[in-house]
């Protein structure tokens, strides 16, 4: 099997589209007409265009590979499978929980992929809470109001919590 390492647009242009449209590079490079997934790698390195024409169709990509899941979930036609007697008579229809499986191994597999390669746009949405106290203990109260105030001003701290009293011996 003859691989081709030579650098042409048209193969360029072609493996960008194929990422863009959702294929695996890797997939892609086993076409007997494209270089090894390891030459497109080095392709990136000294084409700067092309690393960046890889960089676009990875995201259009990405959104392909989320349309694709639904696809998946929707496509329902090895889902049952027809029963059959002992006799070898049609009995009834059983659910094809292999297939069933199958497909939700592939839609969790691919969501999980894409929450690793672009985690802003299909990650997990995480939200940080902040606990704990201040270190006062070096602080004169006078810092502390100050502290909490500042704290208050970042939105960080709601200025009902601020409102505690006058008393922040607490603190120290």
């Amino acid at each position: 099997m003859s691989r081709k390492d030579t650098y042409t647009q048209q193969i360029a242009d072609e493996i960008c589209e194929r990422i863009a449209q959702g294929e695996p590079l890797r997939q892609i490079c086993r076409d007997e007409h494209m270089p090894s997934w390891r030459t497109v790698y080095d392709w990136t390195v000294r084409h700067e265009d092309f690393a960046a024409a890889i960089a676009r169709a990875r995201e259009l990509g990405y959104d392909a590979i989320a349309e694709e899941t639904l696809d998946i979930a929707d496509e329902g036609t090895n889902d049952w499978m027809e029963k059959l007697g002992a006799d070898g008579q049609p009995i009834g229809w059983q659910l094809n929980g292999e297939h069933v499986q199958r497909s939700k191994l592939r839609i969790e597999t691919r969501l999980k992929l894409l929450a690793k390669w672009s985690p802003k746009k299909y990650g997990e949405k995480q939200q940080v809470e902040m606990s704990g106290h201040l270190a006062t203990a070096n602080m004169t109260e006078d810092e502390i109001r100050a502290e909490l105030a500042a704290l208050t001003a970042a939105g960080i701290l709601p200025p009902e919590q601020q409102e505690v009293d006058d008393d922040v011996s607490d603190l120290i």
